[in-house]
């Protein structure tokens, strides 16, 4: 289990991961975390949520499923579409997040069980655990870690890990 929290006394982006003894800074949504997301609020979504599998740039040792990110692999983000909070393969006229970027930040997503079982649309998509800025900046809603950081985590992370958002 992962712990994430929001740093006592930061702003509401800046958080700290804590995996047994390692404790990392991380990257919230700008509006910190709530437990009433909706889309486009840029709020992490509060509770306990599975790391599902990874989409990778490039093969890293890991032991969670993963899969290669490919040009055109494309995560709607449109409530209005029976797509929403799915992957597809564009180009798509629909709202999407691009999982295929140019910088790096999505060179490991792992991807949240949240809002997938049920999906319900306007609540929230593309909740991602994924790389940060070097300096920490605020995600649309994502849990994110420096490149290095992530490096250390990754090989650490077994088959049924999850994201414990909200505790203190």
């Amino acid at each position: 289990m992962l712990r994430v929290a929001r740093r006592i006394g930061g702003r509401p982006h800046e958080g700290r991961l804590i995996a047994g003894t390692l404790v990392l800074p991380c990257a919230l949504g700008g509006s910190g975390i709530t437990r009433r997301k909706c889309e486009g609020d840029g709020a992490t979504p509060a509770g306990r949520w599975r790391l599902l599998y990874f989409y990778l740039r490039a093969p890293f040792p890991l032991r969670l499923p993963w899969r290669r990110t490919r040009p055109g692999d494309l995560w709607c983000d449109d409530p209005r579409s029976f797509l929403y909070n799915k992957p597809l393969h564009g180009p798509s006229r629909l709202g999407h997040e691009e999982m295929w970027r140019r910088d790096a930040l999505y060179d490991a997503v792992g991807v949240l069980g949240y809002n997938l079982r049920p999906r319900v649309r306007g609540h929230g998509s593309a909740i991602f655990f994924h790389i940060a800025t070097d300096d920490l900046s605020p995600t649309a809603g994502c849990v994110a870690l420096r490149p290095r950081d992530m490096a250390r985590l990754l090989p650490r992370l077994g088959r049924k890990v999850a994201l414990l958002i909200g505790s203190r």
